[in-house]
């Protein structure tokens, strides 16, 4: 395809917005939250309320969306469903079709270093397409109440193949959109030449009568080493209150983070802070210009709550094979570990085979499987080198 079939239109924010922004953060009512120095209760107002008052008084929303514009920008609708894409065309000679996708609380500049990596000059290069996933960022408004890791695949797979025009594309994804993109390897592995996972989650996780118990109503074993009794009750308090409220009142409390940026920022704040590897100082992964980027994000697109209800679509329409083959995901499929969400127990040494040894590894056609012992769930960001390369070797070959 010599030419991009789409006109790019650059982002840009109302300035009604950004001032409505700076008066309700000068607004703020401030909670009590006594004796939460060490996070025991969530996000500290005393953190919380540097943040806002440098998002009130310091940051340059301007700046960042400059930064965004530097990439082309795309807004399209597929059946109706308004779709944010922005894009870096691969400097090789020959570059093929990426769709890369994120999860939540990721916005697109979680993506922007693996994106620049995969675009550059090498052995072969990619033309990258971030898709942000319908309800969430500058996704929005959403046309349609039942949205989806898997009808979104549907979305994205036309946006390619119909609206774009590729006869084959390679997919990649962490968090929720590694569940899209292992729709597209199950579904459409003949349209798809090979996907890259930052996330290893099974199809039917938001499946059953409690999807959002990621124990599955198990109790921790008895006599279990102390040591790694508090590591899996550190791993369950991760990621408990997120999946559960975001399953069964994501409505609920999207109303109040809607209406509040400091609320908001506390709700998002408190996953990246918690599920990145960053030696107890969120700051070590992103400064505080970045994380207020990603939080506007949210905030000027109000998307919040939107977003959330993603989690709650997946369990209210759970997901259905398109066929009985095995491997479940056929396309090829490389995986990248890191070494912060290595499961209780077990070692990036061992990491790999844990998984080839779990119920998980017959879910995939898996060809590239790596494990890095730092990172943490934010690994496009956080270990950009690292999940590029790995990503390389999965596509390497593939497109022949």
């Amino acid at each position: 395809m010599s030419a991009f079939p789409l006109t790019p239109t650059p982002i840009h924010v109302p300035d009604e917005v950004l001032t409505d922004l700076k008066n309700r953060l000068a607004n703020t009512r401030w909670s009590d939250d006594l004796g939460n120095e060490d996070w025991f209760y969530g996000v500290p107002r005393e953190y919380l309320q540097e943040l806002v008052e440098h998002w009130q008084n310091d940051y340059d929303w301007r700046a960042a969306e400059k930064r965004l514009n530097e990439y082309e920008n795309y807004f399209v609708e597929v059946d109706g469903v308004k779709i944010h894409l922005l894009r870096k065309p691969g400097a090789g000679p020959d570059p093929k079709p990426l769709i890369l996708t994120g999860g939540w609380p990721w916005v697109v500049t979680h993506l922007l270093p693996v994106v620049d990596r995969l675009a550059a000059p090498g052995e072969e290069s990619y033309d990258v397409i971030v898709a942000t996933i319908p309800g969430a960022g500058f996704s929005t408004p959403v046309s349609r109440p039942d949205l989806n890791f898997w009808k979104t695949a549907d979305l994205w797979h036309k946006l390619m193949t119909e609206v774009l025009g590729y006869e084959k594309y390679f997919a990649a994804g962490s968090d929720m959109g590694a569940m899209v993109t292992e729709q597209l390897g199950h579904k459409y592995p003949d349209e798809v030449y090979a996907i890259h996972l930052g996330s290893s989650i099974p199809l039917t996780m938001f499946n059953g009568d409690r999807p959002w118990d990621l124990t599955g109503g198990a109790s921790i074993p008895a006599g279990v080493p102390d040591e790694l009794r508090q590591q899996i009750l550190a791993w369950q308090k991760r990621f408990v209150a997120h999946v559960a409220v975001h399953v069964l009142d994501s409505a609920t409390i999207g109303h109040g983070l809607t209406d509040s940026p400091a609320g908001m920022l506390a709700w998002v704040l408190e996953r990246w802070t918690n599920w990145s590897d960053n030696d107890g100082d969120i700051e070590n992964v992103w400064t505080r210009d970045e994380i207020l980027t990603n939080a506007t994000i949210f905030w000027v697109t109000n998307s919040i709550s939107t977003s959330m209800r993603l989690y709650a679509n997946a369990a209210r329409y759970p997901w259905q094979p398109s066929h009985d083959r095995t491997p479940v995901i056929e396309a090829p499929t490389g995986i990248t570990f890191v070494g912060y969400e290595n499961p209780p127990g077990v070692t990036t040494e061992a990491r790999v085979q844990d998984f080839l040894d779990s119920p998980k590894a017959r879910w995939f056609n898996h060809v590239n499987l790596s494990a890095h012992p730092r990172g943490g769930h934010f690994g496009t960001w956080e270990v950009p080198d690292e999940w590029a390369a790995d990503a390389r070797r999965t596509f390497r070959g593939r497109a022949e």
